[in-house]
């Protein structure tokens, strides 16, 4: 699964279990189906009662399998062809892991099922591009305690990965010839 190129609202897969089956799903990219100013396609503040309330039902949790993630530059790039200059795409990565795991819930909302990716502190690879945060990738061996694990066991795997163990490209201008 990739979800590069897929904007807030988009469907996108997600993997959760239900009646003891782990599977695929399709859902939308916003947990509150619309219902917010913006869509809520990433939760930070587990502790918060919203949120909280997804986070201590195993039911609610899931996995959103990425190949890469995306953060844009804080800066725009002049690319000498006239146009007005843009921020461009920083591509994350695992290094030894071509499709990962994040952190995720999701719920039935009034237009369907809506997903939303648990972020967690940036890592020293990420932090120049995005300082705020960034999305929570689990180990293979932390998946089970993601999808059946308490509130704090939960809590404890929302940290940033190791960014030796990452890889980045970019930036990338898609919208534009990138002779860069």
């Amino acid at each position: 699964m990739l979800l590069r190129r897929s904007q807030p609202k988009a469907r996108s897969y997600v993997i959760r279990e239900q009646d003891g089956e782990r599977g695929w799903d399709v859902m939308a990219w916003d947990v509150l189906g619309g219902k917010a100013a913006w869509p809520m396609t990433n939760v930070r503040q587990l502790g918060h009662p919203q949120w909280r309330t997804l986070a201590e039902k195993p039911e609610s949790r899931c996995i959103v399998p990425l190949t890469e993630f995306c953060e844009f530059t804080p800066d725009k790039h002049d690319l000498g062809d006239g146009k007005p200059p843009l921020k461009g795409e920083m591509w994350f990565g695992v290094a030894d892991q071509p499709v990962f795991a994040v952190a995720g819930f999701w719920q039935p909302t009034a237009i369907g099922n809506g997903f939303t990716m648990v972020t967690c502190e940036p890592n020293s690879l990420v932090a120049p591009i995005h300082p705020k945060a960034m999305v929570t990738i689990l180990e293979p061996a932390d998946i089970d305690t993601w999808l059946h694990g308490t509130y704090d066991d939960i809590v404890a795997l929302q940290k940033p990965y190791d960014a030796e163990r990452m890889t980045v490209r970019g930036p990338v201008f898609p919208t534009r010839r990138n002779e860069r």
